[in-house]
């Protein structure tokens, strides 16, 4: 005898809950990727004997912590965002995230500026 169980709400908008899922999943690894790039910039610059300078160790550092900070703020902003978007989708009350958006982008902007005046600093 089959019983019938009753519908949920997340069942009702499976697919939604998936695209949702697979967006938080994109975050994750940009979060990573964030992460990793900091890391390797890092280890380079420390690796190499002939760069090493009192002012380019710190500006390595430097983008190796924001780096770090960067990926770790992604992924709590995007597992906030998964969560208020999971129960938007089930209220039908979803609203495009914009301050996620933007605030990312502008930290990652921030990280770019400092990449580009750590390579100009080596190059001069």
């Amino acid at each position: 005898m089959d019983v019938q169980k009753p519908q949920t709400a997340d069942s009702k908008y499976i697919q939604q809950h998936l695209a949702n899922e697979r967006t938080y999943l994109a975050w994750i690894r940009t979060a990573l990727a964030f992460i990793g790039i900091g890391f390797l910039v890092t280890n380079l610059h420390l690796a190499s004997t002939s760069l090493r300078q009192n002012i380019s160790d710190e500006f390595a550092k430097g983008i190796g912590y924001s780096s770090v900070v960067l990926g770790i703020v992604t992924i709590i902003f995007a597992t906030l965002d998964y969560l208020n978007k999971g129960k938007a989708i089930n209220t039908q009350t979803f609203k495009h995230p914009r301050f996620f958006i933007i605030f990312l982008s502008s930290l990652l902007t921030l990280i770019i500026l400092y990449f580009g005046f750590y390579f100009m600093y080596l190059w001069n």
